[in-house]
């Protein structure tokens, strides 16, 4: 009962853009690396840009292996998924190839406006996704779940970071700079945020 897609537009990404959280996978090329799953969820963090890109924030708060395998040369493979909890069993994958675009990079500021509210001072990088597959299936396994409310400890936690102290946390922080298998992570130091 899978469904592929041309590009994210029309239902599809109304379907996108109105769940409360999703996942994303990435691995490095080694065959024995670490392969990397991420639930990601804070509202407004995920945009879709045009019907093949989109874009997520990246914060602080955990190691960066996602960063580290789309940096990674001749990778930057990653997937994300959405699951329809409530309505209709679907579930979506959009397979791609990713890039990691930081603070001090010129495109900072045009994809930073996307994202309106959910910007926040730890914000580390933008994830821009450029979709190779778009697929849709059944979601009959998956159970049906209430949503509650946002978490809001993330947004709290880090609000009370000054730039300098946030880009201090990166520098300690353990497989930040460098992924769990000696792929190289966030530049450090952070590079401080565009006025």
């Amino acid at each position: 009962m899978g469904r592929t897609y041309e590009c994210i537009e029309g239902r599809l990404r109304e379907f996108i853009e109105a769940q409360p959280v999703f996942f994303t996978a990435t691995a490095p090329l080694a065959g024995d690396g670490h392969v990397n799953l991420s639930p990601k969820g804070r509202s407004g963090t995920l945009v879709v840009l045009d019907g093949m890109t989109l874009a997520y924030l990246d914060f602080g708060g955990s190691g960066a292996e996602t960063i580290a395998h789309v940096r990674e040369e001749g990778n930057g493979r990653i997937t994300l998924m959405w699951c329809a909890f409530s309505g209709p069993p679907k579930v979506v994958r959009v397979h791609g190839r990713g890039e990691a675009v930081f603070r001090d990079d010129p495109r900072w500021g045009e994809l930073i406006g996307h994202f309106e509210g959910a910007d926040g001072p730890a914000a580390r990088a933008i994830i821009v996704v450029h979709a190779r597959r778009i697929s849709e299936v059944c979601g009959f396994a998956v159970p049906f779940m209430d949503y509650r409310e946002e978490r809001t400890q993330h947004a709290e936690h880090f609000g009370r970071k000054s730039d300098e102290e946030f880009a201090a946390y990166c520098e300690k922080k353990e497989h930040v700079g460098v992924s769990l298998d000696g792929l190289p992570g966030l530049p450090l130091p952070l590079p401080p945020r565009p006025e």
